[in-house]
């Protein structure tokens, strides 16, 4: 097979000289040159030369045709390194990193689907809760207590738009619209949103943000963030007339917004770990219903949308977090 396939690639370099040395023959043919002796000695020489240095190029060269008519059983097969020539070593330079890219690509997707799989099987365990309340209450013979049942869909909403934001993360650009927004309405709106989070924990929340502070952003994606950070101030605040205390500046060159709450605060072995996906920590183990997800998409948006996140807690005082809009 590597021979024919060398016979192939050289054919019409082959035809070429044939073809060439039978028109400087047909010259001196012209010129009146009748020495048929001479002729005949000059094409075999000239034979002689052409197939030497083709034997030359196949010698040099078989290992690798050998490498390439073969089908590899194994990755290792195909890469290993068996040219000569400058153009084939090149040629498997280019392999060698085309593996690389691939290998890198297999990951990052084996990595995200892991990552899908594991959220939505922890997500489909804790929406267990819920539905479970919601069955028992239906069962009571008791009037159907509204608030409570109100509170179990809210946390079914919210599981299920977690799932949504997951699944849309990875087409983030299609689905991201950058404009002016007014920082204080999406705060607000956020707040109005989680009202009854507030209500039932008895958590109050303060807002200091100029009516006239704009900034560049996603509104659906912040208020997104925005959420993630508020629930979690409300939820990781134990005690009773608590605040969680909005605030905004605004300098010539950027917009700073701090959600600073009462709450139990971070241990600080916790504090780089928390965004990361499915860390819990100590204080969701507290809980039994964090996903160690939300802290994690709200980072992974920020980074996408060019703002700023940082946090800080001190265990006992409470936890700040601080977005910067650039």
């Amino acid at each position: 097979m590597g021979f024919k396939l060398f016979i192939k690639e050289h054919f019409s370099f082959i035809l070429f000289e044939l073809i060439t040395v039978i028109f400087i023959l047909s010259l001196y043919w012209l010129d009146g040159f009748r020495n048929m002796s001479t002729a005949i000695y000059s094409i075999i020489i000239s034979l002689i030369l052409i197939f030497s240095f083709l034997a030359s190029r196949y010698f040099r060269r078989q290992s690798y045709l050998k490498k390439i008519t073969l089908l590899p059983q194994t990755m290792e097969d195909a890469l290993q390194k068996n040219a000569k020539t400058s153009e084939h070593i090149q040629t498997e330079s280019y392999l060698h990193e085309l593996y690389r890219v691939y290998q890198h690509e297999v990951q990052v997707l084996y990595a995200t689907q892991n990552r899908q799989e594991k959220f939505l099987n922890q997500w489909i365990h804790q929406m267990k809760t819920p539905v479970s309340v919601l069955e028992l209450l239906l069962q009571e013979d008791a009037p159907l207590d509204k608030k409570s049942v109100q509170e179990e869909v809210d946390r079914i909403k919210k599981g299920l738009e977690m799932v949504l934001v997951n699944a849309r993360l990875e087409k983030f650009e299609d689905d991201m619209q950058i404009e002016q927004v007014y920082l204080k309405q999406i705060v607000n709106a956020t707040i109005n949103e989680n009202k009854r989070l507030f209500i039932t924990k008895r958590v109050f929340p303060e807002t200091h943000i100029d009516d006239d502070i704009l900034v560049a952003s996603d509104s659906k994606w912040l208020k997104f963030m925005l959420g993630q950070f508020i629930t979690n101030a409300v939820k990781y605040t134990f005690e009773q007339n608590k605040r969680i205390i909005v605030t905004a500046t605004k300098s010539d060159s950027e917009v700073k917004l701090t959600i600073r709450d009462e709450g139990i605060g971070i241990p600080k072995s916790d504090i780089t770990r928390v965004t990361k996906a499915f860390y819990t920590g100590e204080n969701g183990r507290k809980t039994g219903e964090s996903t160690g997800m939300g802290l994690y998409l709200a980072s992974e948006i920020c980074e996408k949308l060019g703002h700023q996140f940082e946090i800080e807690s001190e265990v006992g005082v409470g936890t700040t977090i601080t977005l910067t809009f650039h």
